[in-house]
């Protein structure tokens, strides 16, 4: 096995949902909105662009491609405040979805510029080049499928393959019985299923049409998929540590947790 494949690894560098939250009640799973790390030796792949992207790193040795996942401003905000791209010489490669017409690359162009950012994304020292992400991509030994989940607006699950392991992201996604058997397709044998789990089920009653799921549909997609460990994540910014952890407990399932900003899964 090649040193690209021997060093696949996952990072959690934001894990809540809808907004950014701080305060010692925060400390455990952590505050910052959605953003994962996917490395391969040399090359890396960022999952969404959310609050924790100010927390990734920033020299490496190959262009990063972050892929975002879909619009909503919590998986975008911390894009403007990645130091990378204001580093001279440097190249990140940013992958946005083309999940309704109308909507591009162009469409970064409405959130970072003038009046709601004082720069636009040509403006920044670094190149950073947009992309329309297609159903399929290859960044150095990872390659990534995608398929369209239930949220409003439309969002792109995605599933890194690198070697004989694998990582499905599956955010901001509402159980709907056909979708749910294409990601149980695209989910299949994964090593590491990142699952949307904003809400437990009562909440999730009250909030039907949002675009969020449950611990339970997460556990579902395990089973249904064999997928070895599964990470909830989007937690609710009402959600505590204390909430959490309790929720956790009443799981009472190995393989299964809540993800922690900042935790690391070697695979």
């Amino acid at each position: 096995m090649s040193m690209e494949h021997s060093e696949f690894s996952l990072t959690v560098l934001g894990v809540r949902g809808s907004v950014p939250v701080s305060g010692p009640e925060y400390d455990e799973y952590g505050g910052s909105t959605s953003c994962y790390l996917v490395r391969a030796g040399r090359y890396s792949v960022l999952l969404d662009a959310g609050s924790g992207l100010v927390n990734a790193p920033v020299s490496l040795p190959e262009p990063p491609a972050i892929l975002l996942s879909h619009w909503h401003l919590d998986h975008l905000i911390g894009l403007g405040m990645y130091e990378r791209l204001s580093m001279v010489g440097t190249t990140t490669d940013l992958y946005v979805p083309a999940l309704n017409e109308g909507y591009g690359p162009e469409t970064l162009d409405v959130v970072f510029g003038p009046p709601y950012w004082p720069l636009e994304l040509s403006d920044y020292a670094g190149d950073v080049h947009v992309h329309e992400m297609s159903q399929t991509l290859d960044v150095g030994p990872m390659h990534i499928s995608t398929m369209s989940g239930n949220h409003p607006g439309g969002c792109l699950a995605f599933r890194i393959t690198c070697g004989d392991k694998s990582i499905a992201y599956v955010t901001d996604y509402e159980y709907e019985p056909i979708s749910f058997q294409r990601l149980v397709s695209l989910c299949d044998g994964a090593d590491v299923l990142l699952y949307d789990a904003q809400y437990d089920g009562e909440s999730c009653q009250s909030h039907q049409g949002f675009g969020h799921s449950t611990p339970l549909r997460g556990i579902e997609l395990m089973e249904a998929t064999g997928a070895s460990q599964l990470l909830l994540i989007h937690h609710d910014p009402k959600s505590t540590d204390e909430i959490l952890r309790c929720r956790e407990r009443e799981l009472g399932r190995d393989g299964v947790r809540f993800a922690r900003e900042g935790e690391v899964v070697n695979l």
